[in-house]
């Protein structure tokens, strides 16, 4: 049954990951990709809570595949970001792409870190 849970979590996690895409390229209309920049940042941040809440007990291997593996899952995206950074650097944005590159993982690294410290917080 922990494969349901997985089903689940990504039913909510893909469609939440196009809406976002298409809401934040609608308000930005800009060639960087903001909207797979959010969405993987959000995962990391949310992916980071509940580590947090691991960490501190309040959540156990069920929650982690629902919203980790299920949600997170279907929410982020390496290979849009990927694709999308080719794209940036072969029309001649390499400064887009490099900025990209650095940004989505400093970020969303700092996101982790920042949910995953606030989870373990509030739960402990």
């Amino acid at each position: 049954m922990n494969w349901l849970l997985v089903v689940v979590g990504a039913m909510v996690g893909a469609p939440l990951r196009y809406l976002t895409d298409r809401a934040v390229r609608a308000r930005t209309g800009s060639a960087f990709p903001w909207g797979t920049f959010t969405v993987n940042v959000a995962g990391s941040l949310v992916l980071g809570l509940l580590t947090g809440a691991a960490l501190a007990g309040a959540a156990g291997s069920r929650l982690g595949l629902l919203i980790g593996t299920g949600l997170c899952g279907a929410l982020t995206t390496y290979s849009t970001f990927s694709l999308e950074t080719l794209h940036l650097a072969e029309t001649g944005a390499r400064r887009s792409a490099a900025v990209n590159v650095v940004a989505s993982v400093a970020v969303a690294l700092a996101a982790a870190f920042a949910g995953a410290a606030l989870g373990e917080a509030l739960w402990s």
